[in-house]
């Protein structure tokens, strides 16, 4: 009795199938990180994010040696060049990190997720200015809406929304250096690399911290978790950390860009809704005005993006 064998369209549909598994649960960690880490608020956000850093650099050694991917890490350490970029990489993602923290930690998730939102627009911005792309009329349009929604929030609030531009640059500036490293730095090994460079200031702090009493670790965590669950939510945080970005490297491997870019829009959703329905976050008409003029930019970028992805596969042929 013959065995059916898998066929090619087969295959590929499996790997669809596990590229969008894994988005969709990477970018819903992402989105309840803000119901994760207000739990930690007594430690802060630089506390939090040394905890992060130092727990994700021992899952990333204990990854590595289970994966036998030691060999590529230890390479990826000694090209001075893409280590060099690995390293710029991390400090922007440190910074996106602690900003991320700030705003949650002072009750800004909104601020937050506008900034998820409008990071599809910097990057735009991005290869305009750093790689020299020609942007279609419709980035450009864009580009534009998403830019009178910020100035309409701004302006209702009376203030920038500083927490939203610090994520949007940082992540969207993270995002052009990966770019630049290219495909040949695997995921596992690049983070490896990328928590590396952060460990030594993070290991510093904390040991800082307890020198000085002024640590968390172990404390009662403000009466909303006990010791032990305190201490355990920071040890975990490396698990937060490290998973999501395994989960995204995996998505993006097996995705479209254009289907990648569709499931990005889960984080600052769940971040908005977090903000508002569990947090309780105002939103005066300005800000709801602003933010409808963000997802119309959002709505043209993607149904652009979406055009040009469908402009640019292959064609069908008779023997499908």
């Amino acid at each position: 009795m013959s065995t059916a064998q898998p066929t090619p369209d087969g295959v590929a549909t499996s790997e669809h199938r596990r590229g969008l598994i894994a988005g969709a649960c990477g970018y819903f960690l992402w989105g309840v990180l803000p119901i994760y880490f207000s739990l930690l608020a007594s430690a802060g956000a630089l506390e939090i994010t040394a905890h992060r850093v130092v727990w994700s650099m021992l899952l990333c050694l204990l990854l590595l040696a289970a994966l036998g991917q030691w060999r590529t890490f230890t390479t990826l350490l000694r090209d001075r060049r893409t280590a060099g970029r690995l390293t710029l990489a991390a400090v922007l993602l440190a910074v996106n990190w602690i900003t991320f923290l700030v705003g949650v930690l002072t009750d800004r998730v909104v601020d937050a997720a506008l900034g998820y939102y409008v990071n599809p627009i910097i990057t735009v911005l991005l290869a305009v200015l750093v790689l020299r792309e020609r942007p279609r009329p419709a980035q450009w349009a864009a580009v534009g809406v998403a830019g009178a929604g910020v100035v309409v929030i701004a302006v209702g609030l009376g203030s920038f929304p500083w927490i939203a531009t610090v994520l949007a640059l940082s992540f969207a500036g993270y995002g052009l250096v990966k770019k630049t490293v290219g495909a040949k730095v695997p995921a596992l090994p690049g983070l490896g690399v990328e928590t590396l460079a952060l460990t030594a200031p993070a290991l510093g702090y904390l040991v800082y911290l307890t020198a000085t009493g002024a640590s968390t670790f172990g404390a009662d965590g403000g009466g909303r978790v006990g010791p032990a669950g305190h201490a355990a939510l920071l040890v975990a945080s490396g698990v937060a950390t490290t998973a999501p970005l395994l989960l995204f490297a995996a998505a993006a491997r097996r995705l479209p860009l254009a289907t990648l870019g569709l499931l990005q829009y889960i984080t600052p959703t769940m971040q908005f809704l977090s903000g508002v329905l569990l947090f309780g976050e105002e939103m005066a008409p300005s800000r709801w005005a602003g933010f409808a003029l963000v997802w119309v930019a959002l709505v043209i970028l993607t149904t652009d993006g979406l055009r040009l992805a469908r402009r640019n596969s292959p064609r069908r042929g008779a023997t499908d």
